[in-house]
């Protein structure tokens, strides 16, 4: 029987679009504080010629009465209560890529010289999240600013999520939607002012939304032990698939992430 969960605090952080996917909100096990494993993540990138994408990372927890730590973004809790919280929150932003890790060929039949491009870094985002939860399940709202100045954009993004129990295992199907402001987008999806200066065709398409669809899930593997993982699509919009950066006919971005962890 499948069985609704009222708390769904996030299970791992989101590695692309620097942000917390409804995917990763997941059912909260037990009352440890401390959470100590290792993830991974996998994602076919839509840039042109770029092979998948593959990153492991720690995943750390931590979740104090005021302060938390998930993984790859933490924060504090300015209003915390049982069913509306309000957060303040940093997260990384890994859109970043290097040049050396596009096809060059590929580029090229888009009609651009790899080698008048440049990198484009990660970056960091702070901001507020706020979420509500109930036995309908958890919306979440968050807004975010770059402020490691790599981009300088900023985006604010709504996700919902709907945790069930089979069993011992926890899963989480969730959709959502965000909407990222021109500088973003023209920064890691459009070419620079710099580029253009050097020939590189001009294409800063401005601001645009991303709806994306996932699932999450969570299971114990006995004692203190738990596998977890995450599956979510974004459905990139022509602002985006339409860059001489991404790969032709590309309409979407997968990202699979999986994970397992020990509680303290």
């Amino acid at each position: 029987m499948l069985k609704y969960v009222a708390t769904v605090p996030f299970l791992i952080p989101a590695l692309a679009f620097a942000q917390t996917s409804s995917s990763d909100l997941l059912a909260k096990a037990d009352d440890d504080r401390w959470t100590l494993g290792l993830a991974a993540s996998m994602s076919d990138g839509p840039y042109a010629g770029e092979d998948t994408r593959v990153r492991p990372f720690p995943l750390l927890t931590f979740e104090g009465d005021r302060v938390f730590w998930r993984g790859l973004s933490g924060g504090v809790h300015a209003i915390k209560g049982d069913v509306f919280n309000v957060d303040v929150i940093v997260a990384g932003r890994f859109d970043g890529f290097d040049i050396e890790d596009l096809g060059r060929q590929e580029l090229a039949r888009n009609g651009v010289d790899a080698s008048l491009l440049d990198d484009r870094d990660d970056g960091l985002d702070a901001g507020l999240a706020t979420s509500w939860s109930g036995r309908a399940g958890e919306f979440k709202l968050r807004a975010l600013v770059d402020v490691t100045d790599a981009s300088g954009g900023y985006e604010v993004a709504a996700d919902y999520a709907y945790a069930l129990h089979w069993g011992r295992t926890t899963v989480v199907p969730g959709v959502g939607v965000r909407w990222m402001s021109d500088d973003l987008v023209n920064y890691y999806y459009g070419t620079l002012d710099e580029e253009i200066a050097r020939g590189v065709p001009f294409y800063q398409p401005g601001s645009a939304v991303v709806p994306q669809v996932s699932i999450g899930f969570s299971r114990p593997l006995g004692g203190k032990w738990k596998l977890q993982g995450s599956l979510d699509y974004k459905f990139l919009p022509d602002e985006i698939t339409e860059s001489p950066l991404i790969e032709p006919d590309t309409d979407g971005s997968a990202r699979l992430m999986i994970g397992i962890s020990r509680s303290f």
